[in-house]
């Protein structure tokens, strides 16, 4: 998949991009309406490919709109970076070690606030 100036974008981009479309709009676009969004610069067929493999990793749902499909965000950005850590996690058989090396390379500020929430202390979103 390329732009129209010839250069390929880098892995997950495209993805990104339409997630942030439809979490924009608040609400169900096409693909058509998420390609209107982006700009000429994307073949719908893209769009669509993209917004199938979305909906194949749980990142969106569908629903039926006339004779194709309008999708929504499972969840908000937040919920999708929590999502990917867990399955990132969930890959190593050794979480400890894993856990261990999250935490030792976290800024100051991540590790206390890390830390508030994990001791009850701060408001999750």
């Amino acid at each position: 998949m390329s732009d129209k100036s010839g250069e390929r974008r880098p892995a997950g981009e495209l993805e990104a991009d339409v997630l942030a479309a439809l979490w924009a709009a608040h609400g169900p676009l096409t693909p058509a309406q998420v390609q209107e969004t982006l700009g000429a610069s994307l073949a719908r067929t893209t769009v669509t490919t993209i917004l199938s493999r979305l909906h194949e990793k749980g990142a969106v749902t569908r629903r039926r709109s006339g004779r194709g499909f309008a999708y929504v965000p499972t969840e908000d950005s937040s919920g999708l970076t929590a999502r990917r850590m867990h399955a990132e996690l969930a890959k190593d058989e050794d979480r400890q070690a894993v856990l261990s090396r999250f935490v030792s390379q976290l800024s100051d500020e991540d590790e206390r606030l890390l830390r508030s929430l994990l001791d009850g202390g701060a408001d999750t979103p």
